[in-house]
Parts: structure tokens; C-alpha cells; sequence
């Protein structure tokens, strides 16, 4: 249950027992959230955490795992439920075959539960094993403003109006977490009804935690050269910086690989698992990436 997390310093226990590593501001807006029951809206980077906070919560309390994956045209009925148009014209059909057909009583059996397909929103509102599951709407930046209206309504009654059946209301709320990359602004009226965090880039001593706690295989030496070079990576002009994801993935490249040390070859053979387009890739090949090497391994030599 939410209100065992008896505070900050639990959440960040019980996150680090899924390998989510996060400091205490982080751990102090998601506790206020399971105690208080509010939204909890995570904005930041692409491959900063914010996704996988909510998988980690779900996985450490033990609850089910719902996500609403957005995308620009997501409407209300995507979001919430369909109907089995393919089932309903097969009982219709069979219903014509027998003959006697009762159009009030077929009505009523064909917009029933048996021919529901319940999307996402709709499946958070219903009792779950475990206690109310955890609802991940991921990337509401890309969704419309009506779309953002219509959650408004939903996140604030925890209901949803499927119009042949009723309201659907959860009996116990579900534990919300939005995310946005920010490639556009969300309505303030949905951000009041949320606790807010900003999800950083990690500091090297705290990225250094990540990877081992994600990537505990990797050697000492070589996570302090990844990591470095990745943080020195964020300073250039790129199109796209590498995120935490992006430096565990690497990490991994390198391990699959018997790596031990970076080297400008090393770099060059795995720099598609860190970045992710082409013209940043060419700016960072030849004779950039061994001067970046050289400059962290100089931050990293000891005074």
C-alpha cells in the first residue's frame, strides 16, 4: 500500500531496489504524490527517467503497470475504449439466422462488456489485483489540446462516461505519472492539478551510481570514461543530447564487446548508441572524438 512508504528516504530505497537510482528532490515529489494522491508530472529531456520511474513504481509496490502511449490525434476514444465492431456484426448475423430477432434485447447485448475493448484510461479505472494499478501517460507533448481538456476532466473525478454503458468511476484512484520531452508547452490547468518536477540530466557522481546500478558488470575505470564522456558529449552543439538511457546502452555496447578503455576506434565503431543522428555523429568522428577523450581523461587524472 502507498501509505506504507513511510517517507523520502523509503522511496528512494524502494526505487533503488528496482535500479532507479534518484536524489531527494526527485524522491520527495513522488512520495508527496502516493501520500497525497496527486498526478505526478515529470517534464525533461528525451532519456532523462521519467518513463522509467513509473515502471520502477509499479514493479516496487507491486502494482500493475498501465501506459497510454501518446501521439499527435489521440483522441478521447483511443484513449478510453472501442467497441468490437468485428464481434457485433457476427452476433448480428447470427442473431438474423435464428430468426425472431429481439432488436431492443440485441441492442443491449451487443453494447455490453462482452464486446468492449478497454484502452488504457479506461482499464485504470477499474479494480485491480494489488491494489490501483500505476498510469503512465507518456509524452503528452505530442497530443493536442482537446486532448488535454478531455484528461483534465478524468484526472480530476478519476471517471470516465462511455456513453451505452455509464460512468465508469475508479474505486480507489490510480497512481498517475505524466511525462513531456517539451516540445511544447502544456496547459497550466493540467500542471495545477499535478505535483511538477524537472528531470535533469545527473550529476557525474549520480550518473556513475545509474550505470552501476544498471550496468553493475561494467569495470570501475571504464563506467568514470563513459559517463565523463558522455556529460562532456551534452556540452556540444548537437541536435540531440545522449540521455542517461543512452549512456547505460553504450556501456552495454562496450561490454558485449570486451572493452575496457575508450579509444577513438572504440568511438567511432559504437557512436550510434549514443547518438542518434547523422550530422551529429560526423561531428563528433576523426579527430573530435580523440580530442574529447583526451580532454576527459585529463578532467579524470588525479590532481
Amino acid at each position: 500500500m502507498t501509505d506504507q512508504v513511510e517517507g523520502i528516504e523509503a522511496v528512494q530505497a524502494l526505487l533503488a531496489g528496482q535500479g532507479y537510482v534518484c536524489g531527494r528532490p526527485l524522491a520527495t515529489v513522488v512520495f508527496l504524490a502516493l501520500r497525497l494522491g496527486r498526478p505526478l508530472f515529470l517534464e525533461g529531456e528525451a532519456g532523462v527517467g521519467k518513463t522509467e520511474i513509473a515502471k520502477a513504481l509499479a514493479a516496487a509496490l507491486g502494482r500493475r503497470l498501465i501506459r497510454l502511449q501518446c501521439y499527435e490525434g489521440l483522441d478521447a476514444s483511443s484513449a478510453v475504449y472501442e467497441w468490437n465492431f468485428a464481434a457485433q456484426m457476427v452476433a448480428i448475423r447470427a442473431a438474423e439466422a435464428g430468426g425472431g430477432m429481439d432488436r431492443d434485447m440485441l441492442q443491449d447485448e451487443l453494447f455490453s462488456d462482452e464486446f468492449l475493448i478497454e484502452r488504457p484510461l479506461l482499464q485504470a479505472m477499474r479494480p485491480q489485483a494489488g491494489g490501483a494499478p500505476v498510469l503512465l501517460i507518456d509524452e503528452l507533448d505530442r497530443t493536442d489540446e482537446p486532448f488535454e481538456a478531455f484528461l483534465l476532466e478524468a484526472l480530476s473525478d478519476f471517471q470516465v462516461t462511455i456513453p451505452e454503458l455509464g460512468t465508469v468511476k475508479a474505486p480507489e484512484p490510480p497512481i498517475v505519472v505524466l511525462t513531456s520531452n517539451r516540445t511544447r508547452e502544456v496547459h497550466d490547468a493540467l500542471k495545477r492539478r499535478c505535483l511538477y518536477h524537472w528531470v535533469d540530466y545527473p550529476t557525474f557522481d549520480r550518473e556513475i551510481e545509474i550505470l552501476s546500478a544498471r550496468a553493475p558488470e561494467a569495470a570501475e575505470a571504464l563506467s568514470r570514461e563513459v559517463v565523463a564522456f558522455v556529460q562532456r558529449l551534452r556540452t556540444e552543439d548537437l541536435f540531440k543530447k545522449p540521455g542517461v538511457a543512452e549512456t547505460i546502452d553504450w556501456a552495454k555496447c562496450l561490454l558485449a564487446l570486451d572493452v575496457i578503455a575508450l579509444s577513438p576506434e572504440v568511438i567511432a565503431d559504437t557512436i550510434g548508441a549514443i547518438l542518434k543522428y547523422q550530422d551529429d555523429i560526423q561531428r563528433i568522428q576523426g579527430g573530435e572524438a580523440k580530442r574529447l577523450l583526451d580532454e576527459v581523461r585529463a578532467g579524470l587524472a588525479p590532481a
